[in-house]
């Protein structure tokens, strides 16, 4: 490996995050000095791979839990509105790498995909209504419909109103506008413009072991896990978007702001439809709400997804536990990223969860006829032969300080940074890879301020993310809703 022994920034991991980080930044200022290291043997096969997340371009079109009701009935609708935001971003991006002949094809990577969100009973019913409602009178969302009628669900999604008693109490809503994302998809043609249009290839197989402050410059540690050849390498700035690995990382870094975080490892599981009969039926994403007192994470949603060229029909998630970080990492991962200084933060975050420790128990616990008895809540003919279980990627939870429980579990993602922007770590999960240019621009302004308030960044960034810094209207938003959506032939 012919190294070079300085760079401005060196990017650990070759997923989603690193992708859209670095080619922001080239697009910025192509003559920066980048290298991306990843340690298996290629990109986009950890958290961005198609069957290691949702799939869901998450809008908070469909997600109900970015929408809490208050304790006076009233629905907060200002995370939806954020997340909203962060996707259309996202898709700006892409849209200006399709105008700009960057990347082709992006029906490859993103399809339209009804997005409906379905609840039973009657108080929630009524929630959904009252979404409804807050929804409806905001620009963001004024194209969505509500029902609680049968009949009109049973055109939305038949396969969930099979064999349905009349009597049932139930609502949906549902926006034309939502997406279906395989972020592998998009992960690897990112990294292939990169490579041909600015020589920065990613280097596989190539594990960071260790990051120290040396005088102005990082020295990071690199060792080529095929050779077991050592590299010390300068970086002047150093990004760490290693998935679940990130943890790990972060607390070999000589930095205060690391103290006291904490992880909590979650894996996935989905039952995959296996009868292209019933995938036939289902075309849409349909997310309900999460039982009392389960976390965010186990929303059940019943799922059409394009992978590898093919549509699939999942379930789930269901959770699963294991203390690895990353789904090719090691079973002393939890183990090992406990120090001094987060030990009252993990405890506490613990201490103050028991619930879901609860959860993911009788997760654990479940065999196939549990998971089918789940399933039949939606699809109440459900049969056990026509699916099977497939291991989805692994997600770490963020456990950070706090005053009054000495520790909080965070849902979410979360940038940390040293106090000059010189290192940045991205801890956290869902839903991270439809954020992911909003949350590598917050990086890039950490990072390199000098190179993103220029003059000539604002201009060029007007272009590839016009919602970026900008007070959105409805007029803006409108317009550019219809330009991605002819773009990227949505």
């Amino acid at each position: 490996m012919n190294f070079e022994k300085e760079y401005d920034l060196i990017c650990v991991g070759g997923g989603i995050m690193s992708a859209n980080l670095v080619l922001l930044a080239k697009l910025l200022n192509p003559n920066l000095k980048v290298l991306i290291l990843e340690r298996l043997d290629e990109v986009a096969k950890e958290s961005s791979a198609a069957w290691n997340n949702a799939g869901t371009g998450h809008s908070a079109l469909c997600e109900l839990n970015y929408c809490p009701e208050k304790e006076d009935g009233s629905i907060s609708i200002e995370k939806a509105i954020k997340i909203c935001t962060q996707f259309e971003t996202s898709k700006q991006f892409w849209s200006y790498l399709v105008e700009n002949s960057l990347i082709d094809n992006p029906e490859e990577f993103v399809n339209p995909v009804k997005h409906h969100s379905w609840v039973t009973g009657k108080e929630n019913s009524d929630y959904l209504e009252k979404r409804y409602k807050a929804f409806k009178n905001h620009f963001m969302f004024d194209s969505i419909e509500f029902t609680r009628e049968q009949s009109k669900m049973n055109e939305w999604f038949p396969l969930i109103m099979n064999e349905r008693e009349e009597d049932e109490i139930m609502a949906a809503s549902r926006m034309d506008r939502g997406t279906e994302v395989n972020y592998g998809v998009l992960t690897k043609k990112l990294f292939t413009v990169l490579e041909k249009e600015y020589n920065t290839p990613v280097y596989c197989n190539m594990e960071v072991e260790d990051i120290d402050p040396d005088a102005e410059e990082w020295t990071v540690e690199v060792k080529n896990t095929k050779t077991n050849a050592t590299h010390n390498l300068e970086a002047k700035h150093v990004f760490i978007g290693a998935g679940g690995g990130s943890l790990l990382l972060l607390q070999k870094v000589e930095i205060l702001e690391k103290e006291g975080y904490g992880g909590f490892p979650v894996s996935g599981e989905w039952l995959v439809c296996k009868n292209e009969e019933i995938i036939k039926q289902h075309n849409a994403k349909v997310y309900s709400k999460a039982g009392i007192g389960d976390p965010p994470m186990s929303t059940p949603h019943l799922d059409t997804r394009y992978i590898n060229g093919k549509r699939e029909l999942l379930f789930g998630p269901f959770a699963g536990f294991s203390p690895k970080f990353l789904k090719e990492g090691s079973y002393l991962d939890l183990v090992n990223s406990i120090k001094t200084d987060n030990l009252p933060a993990m405890f506490g975050a613990f201490w103050h969860n028991l619930p879901l420790t609860k959860y993911l128990i009788e997760q654990v616990l479940m065999d196939h006829s549990d998971r089918m008895e789940v399933l039949r809540k939606f699809m109440k003919n459900a049969k056990a032969e026509d699916w099977e279980l497939l291991v989805a990627g692994q997600r770490v939870q963020i456990i950070k300080k706090d005053e009054f429980e000495g520790g909080k579990l965070q849902f979410g993602t979360e940038v940390i940074s040293s106090k000059d922007g010189s290192i940045t770590c991205l801890l956290g999960a869902s839903p991270g890879a439809s954020t992911a240019t909003s949350i590598m621009l917050e990086v890039l302004e950490k990072a390199f301020p000098e190179i993103i308030n220029s003059n000539e960044a604002k201009e060029k960034l007007e272009k590839i993310v016009p919602f970026y810094k900008n007070t959105i209207t409805e007029e803006n938003f409108k317009k550019q809703l219809k330009k991605s959506k002819k773009t990227l032939k949505l």
